[in-house]
């Protein structure tokens, strides 16, 4: 087979590709967030007593550091779908920057820790019903970010996979601040670890497999 008949081969179904704009993509899931939120809010499920709860620490902690993971984690998400960026170097200082968070936040209210007040405050019949919550509002942010990377050609797709799912997790518990009645830190830890890192395991079971490259 010649060389001509082999590159006619190879680019038959090869189709032409938009030049992907770094801007363009931040708008678009910038857009669906800002959807989410407003809609958040418009449906009610914000809790009405919000000014008090905007003068407790811990509703600021968790504000800033989740909106501040979704950030830093959404940019290099977006970033590593083209096939230059490589997201584990973020991926680690990610990591640690998820744990300067949490314990930030368990110092803010370090409490009794027998088991039985241990057991009470990670309460967890209400805490199951938190994490399917986060799970629910992060399912917007990670269905955009999926579209865009399988338009992309990201080169690590486990750790593009594992960036979508921390931005998109991090924006979904973000919200969900705005309806969450519980305040205790240890109870914020377990819960929204564990309500994001199912958001993150799920993204990076599935995300890979439908990545066109």
């Amino acid at each position: 087979m010649s060389s001509d008949s082999l590159i006619d081969r190879l680019s038959r179904d090869l189709k032409p590709v938009r030049p992907r704009r770094l801007w363009r993509d931040v708008a678009i899931i910038a857009a669906i967030c800002v959807a989410e939120i407003v809609i958040f809010f418009a449906l009610g499920a914000a809790l009405p007593d919000m000014q008090v709860r905007m003068q407790q620490p811990t509703f600021w902690w968790r504000l800033v550091s989740l909106g501040l993971i979704a950030v830093i984690s959404g940019i290099p998400a977006i970033l590593s779908f083209t096939p230059t960026y490589a997201p584990r170097r973020t991926l680690r200082w990610l990591f640690v920057a998820i744990g300067v968070c949490l314990a930030a936040g368990l110092a803010i209210g370090a409490g009794p820790d027998d088991l039985e007040s241990l057991a009470r405050r990670i309460d967890w019949t209400n805490g199951i019903q938190c994490a399917a919550e986060m799970i629910a509002l992060s399912v917007p942010p990670v269905l955009g970010l999926g579209a865009l990377m399988r338009r992309g050609a990201p080169t690590d797709r486990s750790g593009t996979a594992l960036l979508v799912g921390i931005a998109g997790a991090a924006w979904g518990a973000f919200v969900f601040v705005f309806a969450c009645p519980f305040n205790d830190p240890l109870y914020v830890a377990v819960w929204y670890t564990v309500g994001c890192g199912t958001v993150v395991l799920i993204s990076r079971a599935i995300l890979p497999r439908l990545a066109r490259w």
